[in-house]
């Protein structure tokens, strides 16, 4: 099962709406005769491709899967009926699917033909690699990571609040790595009028476009903002409050830019993103969005670069103690990055 995890997670970046998923086949004495991993959206899932690798050898081999296989017929046809005709006498899965079309229905079929499954096996790895298809399931919203490059002091800009340099070239690497893997950056209003930023990855290959989304209540994004000059790299979706301004509108929808509507609630907004794609979101500012999401609970994981400079009282602080309920992080990582520290924790997820 470890190994079919590591396949999975060679699709990282690639398989929304879809989950990523590993599959290996085991011959009766030990022997692995068949590996393979669902590569992206539309095309073969990993079980087909590892029983394809097996051939003949697969009777009466066990089938290790980091997903339950599927039964229902989407874009592919279900894996239940390519398991069945293989001949498999015993499927190892790691978790249940999610998906309500799913949802066990997999496994009560391979019962029912005779097959052995287990259940279970690596569970919290799978349900880990796999959080933001999981989040969509269970919540309807994505799965949020907050990003944040602060001081040693807790700052993220300089007194007056404009634009401050504070991460390393190191760092700024693994933020467009990080880019690269998720279905959208989000930034809200305020860091668009201050930083005016492009949100594009750069120096990281992606393969797919990147979604660029602006919380925006008041829809204050001007038209000129350079986020909306990439359009060639990914869709940029502006997130308006109720009453938004129709001529504000018409004249992002004009630049190019996907105005939608939202209840003004937080996760009325964010459950407006997945059926746009977006299962996994990035958001890098600023300090009253990142605020906004920790008041209303929606920070999955943060992420924050610490620099080894000190901004003072007058700088601008990420968010205040109480907002941010740092005794609840699960701490996954601390690690240097050139100059830099870079701190990963989990909030608000469990196994």
């Amino acid at each position: 099962m470890e190994r079919a995890l590591l396949l999975a997670g060679r699709a990282r970046g690639r398989t929304t709406p879809n989950p990523m998923v590993g599959a290996v086949v085991v011959a009766p004495e030990g022997v692995v005769i068949g590996a393979g991993f669902h590569e992206r959206a539309g095309e073969p899932h990993a079980e087909v491709h590892a029983l394809e690798e097996a051939g003949g050898a697969a009777r009466g081999a066990t089938l290790y899967c980091t997903l339950e296989p599927c039964n229902h017929v989407g874009r592919t046809l279900p894996c239940v009926d390519r398991i069945l005709e293989s001949g498999v006498s015993r499927v190892v899965a790691a978790v249940e699917d999610p998906n309500p079309l799913v949802a066990g229905r997999g496994v009560e079929r391979l019962r029912r033909a005779g097959v052995r499954v287990d259940v279970g096996t690596c569970g919290a790895q799978a349900r880990r690699i796999n959080r933001p298809f999981f989040s969509v399931m269970r919540r309807g919203r994505p799965y949020v990571v907050l990003k944040a490059v602060t001081s040693l002091d807790g700052r993220v800009a300089a007194a007056g609040g404009g634009p401050t340099r504070l991460s390393g070239p190191a760092a700024d690497r693994r933020t467009h790595a990080l880019r690269a893997e998720v279905d959208a950056v989000a930034v809200g209003s305020g860091t668009v009028l201050a930083d005016d930023p492009l949100l594009t990855v750069r120096g990281v290959y992606r393969e797919r476009p990147l979604a660029r989304v602006i919380f925006d209540r008041r829809l204050r994004t001007p038209v000129s903002a350079r986020v909306l000059t990439t359009l060639d790299a990914g869709p940029v979706v502006v997130v308006a409050g109720p009453g938004a301004p129709a001529g504000a509108v018409r004249a992002l929808e004009s630049a190019g830019a996907r105005v939608v509507a939202s209840d003004g609630e937080l996760v009325g907004a964010l459950r407006l993103l997945p059926p746009m794609g977006i299962q996994s979101i990035l958001v890098e500012g600023g300090p009253a969005l990142h605020a906004a999401f920790w008041r209303r609970g929606t920070a999955d994981t943060v992420r924050l670069v610490v620099a080894p400079r000190v901004l003072g009282a007058g700088g601008v602080p990420w968010v205040e103690h109480p907002a941010a309920p740092w005794a609840s992080w699960r701490l996954v990582s601390v690690a240097p990055c050139g100059a830099d520290v870079i701190i990963e924790a989990d909030v608000h997820w469990t196994d």
